[in-house]
């Protein structure tokens, strides 16, 4: 018997490209190149902010997207416009200038980090020796979370540096660490970041000489952990993301659907108190230095979000059509009518189609598009089984009306 998760992913096909966008390797899109700029650390000053959002009205559309890589993605980039654009961003030191440098893993911080606590001891000797790593599949990642608390525990990583749960040790301290291997629950302890770094780099040439490239990503390389690498220990209790508002360091401010102009994105650094910003995996911006004294109201700008009860929070969505090529349906509309109707509860995806970008994991609620209109999935990914199929936008705004109490919205 064939299951139905894998006719309605045959029905939708999209095409996966196994690879993500950069800034020396642009990938092509319904509006043109998409350009994605990697933050050193996780962190830009506010003079570098302000020359991603000039370049990006100059040489694209002028939107700029924050992904659930904390990386930041220019669009509507031409093929003409490109190497302008790229001299932009290496005078500025948003991307570097050796186009190999873009092919090495991406390094992932935890957007708390401060200067020489352990998440940026490790982030700066894994720094100094990527190049001793394996040649990894392209969209290998490494995520460093060595604060009280992790918190980029659903953010898209191969191999995690981490707290231990057990050290009792105090974020700023050496000891009480782990690397994990993602989709294990356990990891294994090491006593200082160099010892951390030592062994990330060690499992990432097992992971190649075990068959790991076949699997492609950590989580489906199914294979026992070598014996010199016990997964034994656990990671301490995880933390929610940073909340919008006040922040001990300036300001939180959310981007709506993970995306907001150039032009919103230059007045949240427009008081010259803000010194950076801190990109985040959950499509929030740490701005820091905004005095906390001050009205939060009065520091987010139009387009961006100010609230953790804004129903947009609890809504992913990818561009959708006419912006990927991907997409058969025009998600973004869609999501803004049912922002404003209020028809969202828990978690809830809008795919373009069955790969879903947006969300790998299951929501309460995910509408995909196929052939120009909607499956509606309940607790399940962009890919799961539609409880209804066929959609437009009105029937699924009529749909989710009728069945309020039955979804709790």
């Amino acid at each position: 018997m064939v299951d139905q998760r894998d006719k309605v992913a045959k029905a939708n096909q999209p095409s996966i490209k196994g690879w993500c966008p950069g800034a020396w390797h642009p990938m092509a899109s319904g509006d043109g190149l998409l350009v994605r700029v990697r933050p050193r650390f996780g962190r830009l000053t506010r003079d570098q902010l302000l020359a991603l959002c000039a370049a990006a009205e100059t040489y694209g559309s002028g939107l700029i997207e924050l992904t659930s890589r904390a990386n930041l993605q220019l669009r509507g980039v031409t093929e003409a416009s490109w190497p302008g654009l790229m001299e932009a961003l290496v005078e500025h030191g948003l991307v570097a200038a050796d186009p190999e440098a873009e092919r090495r893993p991406q390094l992932l911080l935890a957007p708390d980090w401060r200067a020489g606590d352990a998440t940026h001891e490790v982030a700066r000797l894994l720094e100094a020796r990527l190049g001793e790593l394996p040649v990894l599949p392209a969209k290998w990642g490494l995520a460093i979370d060595a604060g009280d608390a992790p918190l980029l525990n659903e953010a898209s990583a191969d191999l995690r540096i981490e707290r231990a749960a057990v050290g009792g040790l105090p974020a700023q301290s050496s000891g009480a660490l782990l690397v994990r291997v993602d989709g294990r629950s356990l990891g294994t302890p090491v006593d200082s970041p160099a010892a951390a770094v030592e062994l990330l780099i060690r499992l990432a040439h097992w992971f190649v000489a075990s068959g790991g490239r076949d699997a492609g990503r950590m989580r489906r390389h199914e294979v026992p952990l070598p014996p010199w690498a016990p997964a034994s220990t656990p990671p301490a209790r995880a933390s929610k993301p940073m909340a919008l508002g006040p922040h001990p360091r300036g300001r939180v401010l959310g981007l709506p659907f993970g995306r907001a102009s150039a032009k919103a994105l230059r007045a949240a650094v427009a008081s010259k108190a803000a010194t950076a910003v801190r990109v985040t995996p959950w499509r929030r911006l740490l701005i820091e230095g905004v005095p906390t004294g001050e009205p939060f109201q009065e520091q987010a700008p139009p387009g961006l979000l100010e609230s953790e009860r804004d129903p947009r929070l609890a809504m992913q969505a990818c561009p959708g059509a006419p912006h990927c090529e991907q997409a058969s349906v025009a998600t973004l509309g869609l999501a803004r009518a049912l922002a404003e109707r209020r028809l969202i509860a828990g978690s809830m995806h809008l795919s373009g189609c069955a790969k879903g970008c947006a969300c790998r994991q299951p929501t309460d609620l995910c509408l995909t598009g196929r052939d120009g209109r909607y499956d509606l999935i309940i607790g399940d990914r962009a890919d799961g089984a539609p409880a209804a199929t066929g959609l437009s936008e009105s029937d699924v705004i009529e749909y989710l009306e009728k069945n309020r109490d039955a979804l709790r919205l």
